[in-house]
């Protein structure tokens, strides 16, 4: 994470309209483009989990908060297939973008400070992998650690309909971040990045329609219906 990173920046249409760096994005609350994806795994017994991240402490937005399993800006020049390299970044996964399986846009404002405005084009992905929370080979400067959640739990978490819900994870500890701990914690919304009703709509829309396995449609964006 670099504050000197340049994104290409978009009126509120998504029409783009120059380009900034990250600082002056956030700063000046630019609308600009970012990758995410959700990361599933089926149970053998039924039902499906999620992998969150914990995010960094030294994050500049949601530092030490928990987050989607992979997410990052767009920077100037690539395009939405250019996403998937977060995924290597973040968690060590190197895939095709078309194992992916394309939710859709979601346009997001976020006043995190007075001095950081968040304004964002979500493209959010699902991706199936039955790694355990343990194999991943996460990017220790951006995240401190891995949890799973169970996909219904976390669904009524996040629209209200629980306080709290346990999650089983990895977390580094020690001065170097050279070791990790199993760990079992409880997670309140709270604990949560949030994201708006119209997120979550979509992303369970489609898991519900897939049932949460190998992707019946491919990712494949329709540019016009979204924008």
């Amino acid at each position: 994470m670099s504050q000197h990173e340049i994104f290409d920046v978009f009126d509120e249409r998504m029409r783009k309209i120059g380009q900034a760096s990250r600082k002056d994005v956030h700063a000046q609350g630019l609308w600009h483009q970012t990758f995410h994806c959700w990361v599933v795994k089926r149970a053998a017994e039924g039902g499906a989990s999620l992998l969150l991240q914990l995010r960094h402490k030294d994050k500049d937005t949601f530092p030490g908060m928990l987050d989607i399993s992979c997410a990052g800006h767009l920077l100037t020049g690539e395009t939405v297939e250019d996403g998937v390299r977060e995924l290597e970044e973040e968690l060590g996964l190197t895939i095709s973008f078309h194992e992916l399986l394309y939710c859709g846009i979601v346009p997001q404002e976020t006043v995190v400070t007075p001095q950081l405005t968040d304004r964002e084009f979500n493209h959010i992905f699902i991706y199936e992998c039955e790694k355990a929370v343990e194999e991943y080979s996460f990017q220790l400067s951006e995240i401190s650690g891995l949890f799973e959640v169970g996909l219904n739990e976390f669904k009524r978490l996040v629209y209200g309909a629980r306080e709290s819900i346990e999650a089983e994870g990895v977390v580094v500890v020690g001065e170097r971040d050279e070791k990790r701990a199993r760990i079992r914690r409880t997670i309140k919304r709270d604990d949560i990045v949030p994201q708006p009703k119209a997120y979550y709509d979509k992303l369970f829309g489609t898991l519900n329609e897939n049932d949460c396995v190998v992707p019946a449609r491919r990712a494949e964006v329709d540019w016009e219906e979204e924008s």
